[in-house]
C-alpha cells in the first residue's frame, strides 16, 4: 500500500510495455521490507525537462532512465559520477534530500558483471565487436575498456556518434576503441577476429521480433553472441547464432545485475542477486 511516507522511484522512457523492471524492483522491495515503490512512466524525450522538475519536488528517491532519455537526460541533472560522464549518458538516478539530482550509470558494469556469471569470461584481453553505440552500447564499450579490452571495433549507422564514442574512449580510458564503416564485408573480418559480437542497438527486441541487425551467414561458431535484449530471451540473431554453433548470452543478466547495483542507490542496501534473478525468471516464464 502507498502511502505519504512511501518512497516513490521511477521509470522514465518510451516505449515501456514490454519492461521487467517494475516487477523486480517491487518484489525485491516488499522481500526485504522497504517502503518503496516503482512506478513505470511513458515519458517521450520532449517532456523530460517538465517531468523532472515534478519529480524533483515529489516524494521520489531516484529513477531509472531508459530510451531513448538516456543521454538526454544528463543536461538536466545536478551531478554525474566519473564514469556516467564519462560514458555521456545516464540510466540510474539518485535524488538527494536537498533535492539534487545526481545521475549514474549501472548498465556496463552489469553487462561486465554478466559477462562473467554467465560465461566465466572477463574483458580483459578480449577483442569485441560492438553493433549500437548509443545509450547502452555506449556504457557497454567504456566499461569493456575500463577492465582492459584489448579492442572494441564499433559499428552504428550513425557515423558521429560511433566516431565520438571510439574517439572518447581513446582519449579518457585506454587507446583499444576503432569505429568501422558499416557493410557486410567489415563484419564479417570482425566477426572472424574477435571474440564476442554485441548487439546494443535494440534490434529484434519486442514487438519486432522478426528483425536481426546481422545476415546469419556473416556469423561463425568461433564468436560468442550476446544481446543486451532480454524480451525476448532469444532474439532472432541469438537463434540464428545458435544455429551456427555459436555460444550465445542475452540481456537477463545485464539487466538484474544493473538493477541491483540502482537498488543500492536509492537504498543503501545491496538486494540479493538471486532473489531478483527469481522473480524475473518466473515473469519470463509467465509471459
Amino acid at each position: 500500500m502507498i502511502t505519504l511516507n512511501t518512497k516513490l522511484v521511477g521509470l522514465l522512457g518510451y516505449p515501456l510495455t514490454f519492461t521487467f523492471s517494475p516487477k523486480m524492483h517491487n518484489s525485491t522491495f516488499k522481500e526485504m521490507g522497504l517502503d518503496y515503490y516503482y512506478i513505470p512512466f511513458e515519458i517521450v524525450k520532449e517532456d523530460l525537462p517538465d517531468v523532472l522538475t515534478g519529480i524533483r519536488h515529489m516524494n521520489f528517491a531516484g529513477f531509472n532512465v531508459t530510451k531513448p532519455n538516456k543521454v538526454r537526460v544528463v543536461r538536466y541533472l545536478d551531478e554525474v559520477d566519473e564514469l556516467a560522464a564519462q560514458i555521456g549518458a545516464v540510466n540510474t538516478v539518485k535524488i538527494t534530500k536537498d533535492k539534487k539530482l545526481i545521475g549514474y550509470n549501472t548498465d556496463g558494469e552489469g553487462y561486465v558483471a554478466s559477462l562473467e556469471d554467465q560465461l566465466g569470461i572477463t574483458p580483459e584481453g578480449k577483442k569485441f565487436v560492438l553493433a549500437g553505440a548509443g545509450g547502452a552500447g555506449r556504457a557497454i564499450a567504456f566499461t569493456l575498456a575500463k577492465y582492459g579490452a584489448e579492442r572494441i571495433e564499433i559499428y552504428d549507422t550513425n557515423l558521429d556518434c560511433r566516431e565520438k564514442v571510439a574517439a572518447e574512449i581513446n582519449a579518457n580510458v585506454c587507446n583499444c576503441a576503432v569505429s568501422r564503416v558499416l557493410s557486410d564485408e567489415n563484419i564479417k573480418k570482425s566477426i572472424d577476429e574477435g571474440d564476442v559480437l554485441i548487439n546494443a542497438t535494440g534490434i529484434g527486441m519486442m514487438p519486432h521480433t522478426d528483425r536481426t541487425p546481422f545476415n546469419k551467414d556473416l556469423l561463425n561458431p568461433n564468436i560468442i553472441v550476446s544481446d543486451v535484449t532480454y524480451n525476448p530471451l532469444k532474439t532472432r540473431l541469438l537463434k540464428e547464432a545458435e544455429e551456427k554453433g555459436c555460444q550465445i548470452h542475452n540481456g537477463i543478466g545485464m539487466m538484474i545485475h544493473q538493477g541491483r547495483k540502482a537498488f543500492e542507490i536509492w537504498t543503501g542496501i545491496q538486494p540479493p542477486y538471486e532473489f531478483m534473478e527469481k522473480v524475473v525468471k518466473n515473469i519470463i516464464n509467465n509471459l
